[in-house]
């Protein structure tokens, strides 16, 4: 039986399906409890519960990582255009891959 890989609902790390029951939605209690605590505190406002609110920290350090992919990528990018070799366009690729995933978290 293979296992499904898929986001925790609060902060975007990646959650192992155990196979049994219903498919765990947080990596760890503390997400769990974040997320409630979250759905509490918009309970009766105008902002809908699935809204993701960041903190200007949170959103600047979101900011930041997307750039690294970008320049992630760019390096890709201009080892093709290069030439480069095949150990070192994989190894550009993984640091892209690793960038990529860094920046799917939310916080």
């Amino acid at each position: 039986m293979s296992r499904r890989v898929h986001a925790c609902a609060w902060c975007g790390r990646e959650v192992a399906d155990s196979g049994m029951g219903r498919r765990r939605r947080y990596c760890r209690q503390s997400c769990r409890q974040r997320a409630y605590e979250h759905r509490s505190a918009v309970k009766g406002t105008s902002i809908p519960e699935d809204a993701v609110v960041l903190s200007s920290e949170e959103a600047s350090a979101l900011i930041d990582r997307t750039f690294e992919v970008r320049c992630a990528a760019e390096d890709v990018a201009t080892a093709v255009t290069e030439g480069a070799g095949v150990d070192e366009l994989t190894r550009l690729c993984e640091e892209l891959i690793t960038r990529a995933k860094d920046a799917e978290r939310l916080r």
